[in-house]
């Protein structure tokens, strides 16, 4: 990806602490910029426009606009491994992911740029990296809740795919009681294969 530095004897300057200068206020900028209006729109102008700063701010703090989506990408990432409470509190299986409708319904841009990234990844490969990245972190999510819940980590890649699934119909049509109703069915299956496996042992359900 090609960097789009823009200049115009703003960056460098000292910046001054004020609203929205702050490198976290960028990334939120950014990630909105991507998920209302892809990819192709993320520019230094138009993060500074959504952050209310100058574009020479945006410059100094990131660099490149590559720096800028590698951050934001990682930001992302940690604000929904961080919220999305897979391991609810009470530990149970039957609480699995109980907050992950509110947390989408919360703050669906963050969801709709790490999809944007990903439909852009299928025609430019430099950017296959950064989602490889994103997904190896939320499949080690599910894997860590899994373990919780003492179900087999086979099934890590299933139950990433349903939650995945989820996560887009919610984005992309609203609907979070369909997201409820969806992840209970799943708790109900991940509790008959943890069940088959305690009564039969791997053999039963092979």
């Amino acid at each position: 990806m090609t960097a789009e530095v823009e200049t115009d004897g703003e960056a460098g300057q000292e910046a001054r602490p004020g609203y929205g200068e702050g490198r976290g206020a960028l990334l939120e900028a950014a990630v909105r910029v991507v998920a209302r209006g892809g990819l192709r729109k993320l520019t230094y102008r138009a993060v500074a426009a959504e952050a209310g700063v100058t574009h020479g701010l945006v410059a100094h703090h990131f660099g490149s606009r590559d720096m800028l989506l590698e951050e934001a990408l990682r930001w992302c990432v940690t604000r929904s491994i961080e919220t999305s409470s897979l391991v609810p509190a009470s530990g149970r299986l039957e609480d699995f992911a109980a907050t992950l409708a509110d947390f989408i319904a919360a703050d669906p841009d963050v969801q709709a740029f790490q999809y944007e990234l990903k439909l852009e990844s299928s025609r430019r490969p430099e950017l296959r990296h950064h989602v490889d990245v994103l997904y190896d972190a939320y499949r080690d999510a599910v894997r860590e809740a899994l373990a919780c819940f003492d179900v087999s980590q086979d099934m890590t890649e299933i139950v990433f795919a349903a939650l995945d699934g989820l996560v887009f119909h919610q984005v992309t049509s609203g609907a979070p009681d369909r997201t409820e109703e969806s992840i209970e069915a799943l708790r109900r299956l991940l509790a008959a294969y943890r069940a088959g496996v305690t009564q039969g042992g791997r053999r039963y359900l092979e």
